[in-house]
């Protein structure tokens, strides 16, 4: 993938933000986050706003190690906890992080450079922020439960498992995925009354393609168990070229990682394994209810699905697919078939009752852990994100929300 060069979005700010501010308070000896137990701290959250700025310290899964359970240079996996309190004492969040993928051997090496491939490149603490805020303003309803960050290093949504002898690469995302939910269940969340799985980008995917996984570590239990993927509905979608860049890309993952045998049944039992890495055949086979989080406009799928650069050599698309208000009114048109892909793909997921929508029109992509867009801006129908999937998780509504089509919204925060 070519490094291009572009305008700083806000998105992006905030990012450098955050690992700025997590440098800056790393902690001075990493075995006190290294012994995979659950954390007690003296403060606890109340109804009043709590800093926006906690740092969060990692755990490293060193027990997991001997089983396999690593990143992709052979470092231990790892994950954030801040524990719940009072009414969410027994309530648990399982965010699966996200950051893209790779697809061969030099691409792969090269992720092994950072925290998507080590546990050694990794920030010692991060902040929690959106769904995952501390904050009873920002996140009112789960701000005080258990909230959990697995950290991504495996490159394929947390479901390869295969060694490459060649590269000496580990594609274990599957074992770190089940490694880290049974240490979760062993320091408390066995006992949980509430659980949401959740996960943005390659973590929104994870999330899908994990969701009945996780509700069957539950099974037998009264445990009430629900899923949210956010930015995860990457679809098989043609490209500006006639072309399925995506697939094509998709389709080298499954085989280099070893994914196949860890994807849904429901869908690898009547279509090939890389047709059910795409959440549009997935989705309707997941017993678990499931809330899907997307911009109809994914800002990602535009730049590196629909019109990536080997899609687009005369860079006819360069300046629309980074600037939406430099795009044309064919353009726009081909846009506005995405969208209409989009709608159709759910269109049997939304006649369950126990799922839940929220597909906005905004050029964006990742909503629910930035606090702009998770408890403020965008609404569709005068209610925003965070309303709308408490509404759902908690049952006070049912929400099956789909925005009209651009440029109608004016409560967007577009990135692009």
């Amino acid at each position: 993938m070519k490094t291009r060069v572009r305008a700083v979005r806000p998105w992006a700010l905030l990012a450098l933000v955050l690992l700025l501010a997590s440098t800056c308070v790393q902690a001075a000896d990493e075995q006190t986050y290294g012994a995979g137990r659950r954390r007690r701290r003296s403060r606890r959250h109340s109804t009043a706003a709590a800093p926006a700025n906690i740092m969060v310290p990692i755990t490293f899964l060193n027990s997991s190690v001997e089983k396999g359970a690593v990143c992709m240079d052979g470092t231990p996996a790892a994950y954030h906890l801040d524990p719940g309190s009072g009414a969410g004492n027994n309530s648990w969040i399982i965010n699966l992080e996200g950051g893209g993928w790779c697809n061969n051997a030099r691409t792969c090496k090269f992720r092994t450079r950072s925290r998507h491939g080590s546990s050694d490149f990794m920030e010692r603490q991060i902040a929690f922020t959106g769904i995952m805020s501390a904050s009873a303003a920002d996140n009112p309803d789960f701000y005080n439960w258990n909230r959990v960050k697995i950290r991504y290093c495996d490159s394929a949504s947390f479901a390869g498992d295969t060694f490459d002898k060649g590269t000496g690469l580990y594609f274990r995302g599957q074992r770190i995925w089940e490694e880290a939910v049974q240490h979760l269940l062993s320091i408390g969340m066995a006992s949980a009354d509430q659980v949401l799985l959740t996960g943005c980008s390659a973590g929104g995917l994870a999330a899908i393609l994990h969701c009945d996984q996780f509700g069957a570590f539950f099974a037998g239990r009264s445990t009430t168990v629900k899923c949210l993927a956010d930015a995860g509905l990457f679809l098989d979608a043609v490209d500006i070229s006639g072309g399925r860049s995506l697939r094509s890309y998709y389709a080298d993952i499954v085989y280099m990682q070893g994914v196949s045998s860890n994807l849904p049944p429901t869908c690898t039992d009547h279509l090939d394994a890389t047709s059910c890495f795409f959440p549009q055949n997935i989705i309707d086979g997941i017993k678990t209810p499931i809330f899907l989080l997307n911009s109809a406009y994914d800002v990602w799928q535009i730049e590196e699905s629909l019109a990536p650069n080997k899609a687009d050599p005369s860079g006819a698309w360069r300046a629309c697919k980074f600037n939406r208000s430099a795009c044309n009114a064919s353009q726009i048109k081909f846009l506005q078939d995405f969208r209409e892909q989009m709608v159709a793909s759910v269109k049997s997921f939304s006649g369950s009752k126990s799922n839940g929508l929220f597909i906005n029109s905004c050029f964006s992509h990742c909503q629910s852990e930035l606090p702009a867009t998770w408890n403020g801006s965008p609404a569709i129908q005068n209610k925003g994100i965070a309303k709308s999937v408490g509404d759902w998780y908690f049952g006070r509504a049912e929400v099956k929300a789909i925005d009209c089509p651009y440029p109608c919204d004016n409560t967007c925060r577009h990135i692009i």
